[in-house]
């Protein structure tokens, strides 16, 4: 694969810079290991908004995982012998020493070669790079066309990975590969994402030559071809040998776990915390539901508020615009106030995704900041009603003070970190608990004042409890809590308990469910993340005593970028 991006062109300076740091010799090895990255990875240069890359896509056969790796020892070795010369080198040689060596262990257990589920694997990365590409120009449709046209050979070495899975013994529950079928075949379909795509481009505002519309058209039915042919392969082939169980048992759930947080938790005492953080937010909902209507329970509160015409939305276009005020809204409070928001950091856009999927989620800005950072929306298909009361926490968790102001933040300091701290870690216990710590925080900043606001608030804290409780208990196949059954728990038992426990729609929950089953470890990161960060904000509390100063706190914290939750406490308690 060829590089064509000079170094220089990751590190040019964005308005309002803060003075650079002198580079160490830790951090020209991070920085070694982050352009090899790129080289592997050419998907991510597009992720970062990074131009040289813009129709490849890194290899997924075993090959490839196989260079990953070997990338990932040889920065090791590199680091062996090196001293850190300050505590940003500290942080980084411990964070490298951290992620790199949990991608060995991955690596050498053979699971990154089975990886598949319905929300975070290549079946679905392959085609959602797509929607982090520039559509401005006839070249950006060219680039598009182009990788379009590659997507059969991405797809090619993801099948052979999978193939040396299943040789392993290592394949993906029966209800992930089915789903993963459903995805490829709607991707590939008439009408589908990328039949939309290959069409888009002659029905925009930029006139496109013949030869690029009919780039486009080529690129969409290889595409397609690539997704039918990943179908078949995964119907045929794959699911015959797929497990019925779901649950992945203690020891590869505690490697996951160590994965998405970046601490090795005692899962035990860590589900039992989850038992008891589910009945205080459980209480708590039910003391606000009392102030929507006396004497209410939490489903007629609840009931109160999606009735109350004044919180509610119809249609796409009333969702977008509404995250879009809340947003800006939400970044002008904050910036200046309660944390540090460089100007450059204040563009956030919000937009409806090009799936309907399921789900929220955050996408960064570039690495120039030409492109900002984006909150995203895929609605089911069929949902077109939508409640301004359960979503408000919602904008805050994925923009400000949320994942934009963390994300961003990281890619900002530039001055102050090598890129490989800047772009290329995210740990989701530290990511994702940092959000749900955010929503918690804007609750005690006043901006969840509105009952209706704070009980969509709880709801979405409830749903992360219940979460630690599903995923640890159908994995680990711990006992059920009384008060939500008996006997051990199983994924059909498990779904009552959601249903029972986070107030969604029936195909926003069917995602979730699935989403849990499929990626274990990942949904109890959120929660048992914003645990870790209290208690690490209460030591630096305990230890600065009057001295401290939260926002002094929050700025030094984010300024670390994202690592594991043991080297952030490493990081900030001294």
């Amino acid at each position: 694969m060829t590089h064509n991006t000079p170094a220089s062109d990751a590190s040019a300076p964005t308005p309002g810079d803060p003075p650079a740091r002198h580079m160490t010799a830790i951090d020209a090895v991070a920085s070694s290991y982050y352009e090899t990255l790129l080289e592997l990875m050419p998907n991510f240069a597009t992720e970062l908004g990074i131009p040289g890359h813009e129709t490849e896509y890194q290899d997924y056969s075993p090959a490839g995982l196989e260079a990953l790796a070997e990338a990932a020892r040889d920065t090791l070795r590199r680091l062996d012998d090196l001293q850190p010369a300050d505590d940003v080198d500290a942080v980084t040689l411990d964070a490298m020493r951290e992620r790199l060596g949990l991608d060995l262990e991955i690596h050498e257990t053979g699971l990154d070669y089975a990886e598949l589920n319905n929300i975070a694997c290549p079946a679905q990365n392959i085609r959602a790079i797509f929607d982090l590409m520039p559509t401005d120009t006839a070249e950006d449709w060219g680039h598009i066309a182009g990788r379009m046209a590659n997507v059969p050979e991405a797809v090619d070495g993801y099948i052979s990975s999978l193939r040396a899975g299943r040789e392993r013994g290592l394949v993906a529950a029966r209800r992930q590969v089915s789903v993963v079928v459903e995805q490829s075949t709607k991707y590939a379909e008439d009408g589908g994402f990328f039949d939309a795509l290959g069409r888009t481009g002659s029905a925009g505002d930029v006139e496109l030559p013949a030869p690029v519309r009919e780039q486009l058209r080529a690129g969409a039915d290889a595409a397609r071809a690539a997704y039918r042919a990943l179908a078949s392969f995964l119907q045929d082939d794959l699911l015959p040998s797929a497990p019925e169980k779901d649950a992945v048992g203690r020891e590869r759930y505690a490697l996951m776990s160590r994965v998405f947080l970046g601490s090795a938790v005692d899962l035990e005492e860590t589900y039992q915390w989850g038992v008891e953080e589910l009945d205080r937010v459980i209480a708590e909902q039910e003391a606000v539901a009392g102030e929507i209507r006396e004497g209410a329970s939490i489903e007629e509160a609840m009931r109160l508020l999606d009735e109350d015409p004044a919180r509610q939305l119809q249609g796409t276009d009333a969702l977008q615009a509404w995250m879009q005020e809340l947003s800006d809204r939400a970044v002008d409070a904050m910036a200046g106030v309660h944390f540090d928001i460089p100007d450059v950091m204040r563009r956030l856009e919000c937009r409806i995704a090009p799936t309907n999927e399921g789900g929220i989620y955050y996408t960064g800005p570039s690495d120039d900041f030409s492109r900002p950072g984006r909150m995203w929306w895929s609605v089911p298909e069929g949902e077109d009603s939508f409640t301004t009361w359960k979503e408000t926490t919602t904008v805050y968790h994925e923009g400000v003070p949320g994942h934009h102001l963390q994300v961003a933040t990281a890619t900002y300091q530039r001055a102050l970190l090598n890129p490989w701290r800047r772009n290329a870690i995210w740990v989701s216990g530290q990511g994702e608990g940092w959000a749900l710590y955010a929503e918690r925080l804007m609750q005690e900043l006043g901006f969840l004042s509105d009952p209706g606001d704070r009980l969509g608030m709880l709801d979405a804290q409830r749903m992360r409890a219940a979460r630690v409780v599903f995923d640890i208990g159908v994995h680990l196949e711990l006992e059920i809590p009384e008060r939500w059954g008996e006997g051990t728990w199983t994924p059909e038992k498990g779904y009552d308990f959601l249903k029972r426990n986070i107030a969604i729609s029936e195909g926003q929950l069917d995602f979730e469910y699935t989403r849990y089953l499929g990626w274990p470890g990942q949904a109890p990161s959120y929660k048992i993340g914003q645990r870790l960060w209290e208690q690490v904000r209460d030591e630096v509390r305990a230890h600065e005593g009057d001295a401290f100063d939260l926002r002094a706190f929050h700025t030094r914290a984010l300024n670390l970028g994202s690592v594991g939750l043991d080297t952030l406490r490493r990081a900030l308690v001294s």
